[in-house]
């Protein structure tokens, strides 16, 4: 079992940043593929990125390649992603994922944080 709670979400303005993180509970951390996912209203869940067990590989969808960074920390169970140079299209509640391999695809993961809002908005 794992369970997960993101935070880091907020208002910036468009241009601005943010570091969302992702603290997991468990003692198998390090064998989870982790991914962020993101949901605006009206709209379906999608894929924004997602980080290997060692960290060494890295997936990202295209609207946010170049902008945002995903990383993890297996000795603070913490996965983050960092967020730059948002747009207001950005804006959508974040939810960090784990699963046991690598996918864009939400019905893939197993454990879900609550999800953490981000608004750019000037």
């Amino acid at each position: 079992q794992v369970q997960l709670a993101d935070a880091g979400g907020g208002l910036v303005q468009p241009g601005g940043s943010l570091r969302l993180s992702c603290a997991a509970s468990g003692r198998t951390f390090s064998s989870n593929r982790m991914g962020w996912f993101r949901q605006a209203p009206g709209k379906e869940r999608e894929f924004v990125a997602a980080i290997s067990g060692s960290g060494g590989s890295t997936y990202y969808a295209d609207s946010v390649k170049g902008r945002f960074t995903i990383s993890r920390d297996n000795a603070k169970n913490t996965v983050y992603l960092q967020m730059n140079s948002l747009k207001p299209e950005d804006t959508a509640a974040y939810y960090c994922a784990a699963g046991t391999y690598y996918s864009r695809t939400p019905d893939a993961y197993d454990y879900w944080g609550q999800g953490t809002q981000v608004t750019v908005s000037s």
